[in-house]
């Protein structure tokens, strides 16, 4: 946040209006709307704040930037639909334009996806992301750990917060345990070598898309499957990150006093 401009007095609002969201959304009683003074006495805001934050307008919760809806469902076709991949199941390197005699092309990609939007001023945006490359003869080639921008705050802020989210609201569900265990689990292992951590890392990375490609196929299969069906509709997160960080000397195992 500071690296961003974003000083503590200005944080300090924004966790206000949060806090009296959740209140105000999560602890209600009978379901009914409460009033500013249990909010106050909930989140222990002053209830001044409480009725400033309840009555100034408030943008939509969650709104995904144009981009990465339409860009995030493109790389899904990409990467899942039997056109786009080669014999090893891998996205294929895309000629730009059906006119050149391929078995598929970028410009089929995007109309299959909207007939409204030019393949061109996709394929500049995703030049100017990083989601793409120009390679041999060339063909476009897709960045294997799409959608993930290289360029493109907008983008990056909202897969930041939507992970983020997601990540911490399983484990906190877990911590409550107001309801069944969610999947949140972590691999810890101190002491590895540069070395070593670079081979575990190249192996989490492989894996992970493998897994993730798995999960999207299942999902899209199951959604065209209860396309009529009335039951309530949920959103799901599948994640996989890989952190790491130097250990401090006296925690090195066999390192010398």
């Amino acid at each position: 946040m500071l690296a961003s401009g974003l000083t503590y007095p200005l944080f300090a609002e924004l966790l206000k209006g949060l806090f009296v969201e959740i209140a105000e959304r999560d602890f209600r009683i009978g379901g009914q709307s409460p009033s500013d003074s249990r909010i106050s006495l909930v989140s222990g805001v002053h209830r001044k704040d409480v009725r400033r934050l309840r009555s100034a307008e408030r943008p939509p919760d969650q709104v995904m930037p144009e981009a990465v809806s339409f860009g995030a469902k493109l790389v899904t076709t990409w990467l899942t639909d039997a056109r786009f991949l080669d014999a090893d199941g891998a996205p294929r390197p895309l000629a730009r334009s059906s006119s050149a005699g391929e078995p598929a092309s970028f410009e089929e990609l995007v109309a299959g996806r909207s007939t409204d939007i030019r393949p061109r001023v996709v394929l500049d945006e995703w030049l100017r992301l990083g989601i793409v490359r120009v390679g041999e003869g060339d063909r476009l080639v897709l960045n294997t750990d799409a959608f993930v921008p290289q360029a493109g705050l907008e983008e990056k802020l909202f897969f930041f917060s939507h992970n983020l989210h997601a990540h911490a609201a399983a484990a906190t569900d877990n911590l409550l345990g107001a309801r069944a265990a969610q999947l949140e689990r972590s691999l810890i292992f101190e002491g590895m070598t540069e070395e070593g951590v670079r081979e575990v890392e190249a192996r989490a990375r492989q894996l992970g898309s493998r897994v993730l490609k798995d999960l999207d196929r299942l999902a899209i299969e199951r959604q065209a499957s209860e396309a009529g069906s009335g039951a309530p509709r949920f959103r799901i997160t599948a994640g996989v990150y890989f952190h790491r960080e130097p250990l401090p000397a006296e925690r090195i195992p066999g390192a010398k006093a």
